[in-house]
């Protein structure tokens, strides 16, 4: 077996090899860039070889640098994770040329699949159902709106050497169309070093099924089952599992030999994808082949007890397969949830910076992270914003996702902006939960973008509970406080008016010291009972003696902030009459004038769309700002004259710096 094994990745992924890599006996080494000096995969390799500059054009991307670090090392073999140069067949050639061995297909097999218009072409060869579009490059937007012409609107424009929902935009009309070409094709262009796009057919409500491919360097190719894929925002996933609940065995088991036959007839070896769009009657049609490990693999593990990073290790090492077809066999469910560095709540815009306080969910059976961030870490601009994948599993579908619920409710990420809440949201809609979901559902069911799950009367309940009975702990603690005056001691009432979200609860509570609190609304119950202690940011106890709940929790100068079920809710409790006083307090005001446009994101200007003294109409586009490798466009919100431009294209930008001025109005 390989003694070394160089990891040309970062992050979560990088982490997630070298996990099995140490279960297998062998030595990894990483390689990191001048932003990740710092990184949870550095800290954990063997080996660690700085490669460049923080861009990833400059070190991630850099095959040069790459390979003077394998030389240095001495690694036999280098497993490249997913994204960056993982589909890159001229990395693989440089690899073979130097005797090194790429834990992955051969050169051929992923030029030939990671040519999304030349793995179409093969795929209609190996009788695998092909989407209706163009098998060539869009050159023009003359030769766009001809192929528009023969398949009709809405279309899909996707980058030829995409994946990761890079490079990727919608078209229903032929302005889109053009805009959707430029952005598609830069956005490619940053991402892969590569502009070419095609286009094809977009389906309206369709779902996203992918299966698992193995195959060894002596002929034998399984498949391991599928992975529903359809909860995705901008062409990135969100939530998969796997199996699908959509799919009949018929329909699986064709779909499983369509894979496999189109991994044959590229002589495929290794781990592999072959992704296919899906329609209401069942009818799926192949999307593209990922010749590399899937970020959603986890997902195939835990339902089949199969590790794919070490499969991949073993037959790039070149032992064959040691189970065939008849041995696969799925068990239970699996659910895997993605976060991402990114606030819901401002269109989910990228966020960047320090880990100021981190914590995985202790104590809960059936959960796997994997993640590359620690506490006093950093995420950066430069790279993919997911941070972690949450990982559950269970007997059903509902074990699985109860059992992601809690973990997402007990994970805590400070420092950053994340879509935890966000994740849970999705977990309790009632659509989710019956398994009725398509790649549109997250712009079916949040159009207006997200800021916040609903309360219900229960959670509404868990909020006043929870929120009432950290306030009181704190006010116990300060009844003890030693040397108060006499006749002046502190003491804790029984009424209290507890508002949630704005609306006030008069509550009576009372305090059992082995029991816990009963607090009583309109003469209604609610039973809390907590071993929660002061200082800790998660709550965790049970309501009403119902399951245990985790709530995680921020003091706030008056109140505290919950946030639960996709809910993130500020909680205050006063005395009645305090509570009688606050609904004549003056409500504050936002006095800021809209003089100018500040960066809401760190990032790199990709295009400035305006010039100074340049009238603008509300909606019209002002600045196109990159990071974390995705383009994100600012429009203007009212009508207004640019009065000056503070920046210009190509140059970075920190949060909140001024971007541009307006005329006064």
């Amino acid at each position: 077996m390989f003694e070394k094994i160089l990891i040309a990745n970062r992050g979560e992924i990088a982490v997630r090899i070298m996990r099995t890599c140490k279960k297998m006996g062998i030595k990894t080494v990483a390689i990191y860039s001048e932003a990740d000096t710092n990184s949870l995969h550095v800290r954990e390799a063997d080996e660690a070889i700085y490669i460049g500059p923080s861009p990833s054009i400059k070190s991630y991307l850099n095959i040069d640098n790459i390979m003077m670090a394998i030389a240095s090392t001495g690694a036999q073999a280098v497993h490249p994770g997913y994204g960056f140069l993982s589909e890159n067949a001229e990395f693989a050639r440089r690899l073979e040329a130097a005797g090194v061995t790429l834990i992955g297909p051969s050169p051929t097999a992923i030029k030939l699949m990671g040519d999304k218009i030349e793995s179409k072409k093969i795929a209609e060869a190996a009788g695998v159902n092909k989407v209706p579009g163009t098998l060539d490059v869009i050159k023009s937007e003359d030769e766009a709106r001809k192929v528009v012409e023969q398949i009709g609107y809405p279309v899909m424009i996707k980058a030829a050497a995409g994946g990761g929902g890079k490079g990727m935009r919608v078209a229903r009309n032929d302005k889109e169309l053009v805009d959707g070409l430029k952005s598609s094709s830069n956005e490619a262009a940053s991402s892969f070093k590569d502009g070419r796009v095609f286009i094809e057919r977009f389906f309206e409500n369709p779902r996203h099924i992918e299966i698992q491919v193995l195959a060894d360097k002596h002929g034998n190719t399984l498949w391991l089952g599928e992975r529903e894929c359809s909860i995705q925002r901008r062409h990135q996933k969100v939530i998969e599992e796997a199996p699908s609940s959509f799919l009949d065995e018929t329909t699986r088991r064709a779909m499983g030999e369509q894979a496999v036959s189109l991994a044959k007839a590229v002589g495929y070896y290794s781990a592999g994808t072959v992704e296919f769009i899906m329609d209401a009657d069942k009818k799926f049609y192949f999307l593209e082949m990922n010749t590399r490990l899937q970020v959603e693999h986890r997902v195939t593990e835990l339902v089949t007890g199969i590790d794919l990073v070490e499969q991949m290790i073993r037959i790039a090492y070149g032992e064959a397969l040691s189970f065939t077809q008849k041995d696969v066999k799925l068990h239970g469910w699996a659910m895997e949830a993605r976060m991402y560095a990114e606030d819901p709540k401002r269109g989910f815009l990228p966020s960047t910076g320090r880990i100021t306080r981190y914590s995985e969910p202790q104590f809960l059976e059936n959960v796997l992270i994997d993640t590359g961030i620690y506490e006093g870490g950093e995420v950066s601009m430069f790279y993919d914003p997911m941070v972690a994948k949450v990982c559950s599993s269970g007997e059903t579908r509902d074990e699985a996702i109860a059992t992601m619920k809690e973990a997402l409710a007990a994970y805590i990420i400070e420092g950053i902006s994340h879509n935890g809440s966000f994740l849970e949201a999705i977990l309790s809609h009632p659509r989710f939960a019956s398994g009725d979901i398509s790649t549109n559902f997250i712009e079916q069911e949040y159009p207006g973008g997200f800021i916040g799950a609903e309360l219900t009367s229960e959670t509404t309940k868990i909020f006043l509970g929870v929120g009432l009975s950290v306030f009181l702990r704190d006010a116990e603690r300060a009844a003890k406080v030693s040397d108060q005056l006499p006749g002046r001691e502190r003491a804790i009432g029984a009424r209290w008016v507890v508002n949630v979200d704005g609306e006030d609860f008069p509550v009576y509570v009372r305090h059992d010291q082995d029991e816990g609190y009963f607090i009583t609304h309109n003469r209604k119950l609610i039973a809390v009972k907590t071993s929660w202690q002061l200082g800790r940011r998660l709550f965790q106890g049970t309501i009403n003696g119902g399951k245990p709940v985790s709530v995680q929790l921020k003091p706030l100068e008056e109140g505290y902030l919950l946030t639960y079920g996709g809910s993130d809710i500020i909680v205050k409790v006063r005395t009645p009459r305090v509570a009688e006083l606050a609904q004549f307090m003056p409500k504050p005001q936002d006095r800021s004038k809209k003089d100018s446009l500040k960066a809401p994101i760190a990032g790199l200007i990709v295009a400035m769309k305006v010039k100074e003294g340049q009238q603008v109409k509300a909606g019209q586009e002002l600045v196109v700002i990159e990071a974390m490798k995705m383009e994100n466009v600012i429009y203007a919100d009212v009508d207004t004259i640019i009065k000056k431009v503070c920046v210009a294209d190509k140059e970075s930008v920190s949060v909140d710096q001024v971007l541009i001025q307006f005329a006064a109005a």
